[in-house]
């Protein structure tokens, strides 16, 4: 595990935890890793909850399908970033969701019921672990208040613009490259692929913004 350390230190979950309390700390939570090739899935709909992930290397995206087959994309992790955590925290018992690599990828699953529940051995980490997951969460529900934002707007041009413009923000620039490719765009923002394909060709044409794969900039609004 201690090849994963430069990783896990740069997580929010394990924020201000030294590396000599990681070993100790990994064995209380039952970290096990796993390789998972793209497109495989790392859970689906229905199996056990009561674990979080954590991203060593890849991609994950954790999504729901509904009885049509139409896909919504919850949460998209990369590298540091953690996964399920808020369905084990609540305590749910099967997922209600599945979660897919999007590239080979490999990660950290930990027992959050050892996470919340302090050990026999009494670590001392375990305060500063229930803070940051705290915090990791908290976040989690700010993003998904922004997503709520994004899918709210009437049109799809309205919601592609809200996306967009929200990434510049964030980037701070008005260039920037987005997480997803056009259709799991689409499936973020829960509308249609072609339809939002013509609106960007609108906006390309219309001189609002430029664009190449991924990588968009927007020239004026």
């Amino acid at each position: 595990m201690k090849e994963f350390f430069p990783i896990l230190q740069t997580t929010s979950l394990f924020f201000g935890m030294k590396s000599e309390d990681l070993e100790a700390m990994l064995g209380c939570l039952g970290a096990t890793v796993v390789r998972i090739a793209k497109g495989d899935p790392v859970f689906l709909e229905g199996d056990k909850a009561g674990f979080i992930g954590v991203v060593l290397e890849g991609c994950v995206q954790v999504v729901r399908d509904d009885f049509y087959g139409n896909r919504s994309i919850l949460t998209h992790a990369e590298k540091g970033d953690l996964f399920a955590e808020t369905f084990a925290c609540a305590n749910i018992e099967i997922m209600p969701v599945s979660g897919y690599a999007v590239k080979d990828s490999l990660i950290m699953l930990l027992s959050c019921q050892k996470m919340l529940t302090v050990c026999s051995a009494t670590c001392l980490f375990h305060n500063q672990l229930v803070k940051n997951l705290l915090k990791v969460v908290a976040q989690k529900n700010l993003n998904l208040n922004s997503k709520i934002q994004f899918m709210s707007q009437k049109t799809t041009k309205e919601k592609l613009m809200a996306y967009l413009l929200d990434q510049a923000k964030k980037n701070g620039s008005p260039e920037f490259t987005i997480p997803f490719d056009r259709q799991a765009l689409a499936d973020f923002l829960g509308v249609e692929r072609s339809a939002m394909s013509a609106e960007l060709g609108k906006l390309k044409r219309a001189g609002i913004l430029d664009m190449k794969g991924s990588h968009f900039h927007l020239i004026r609004t």
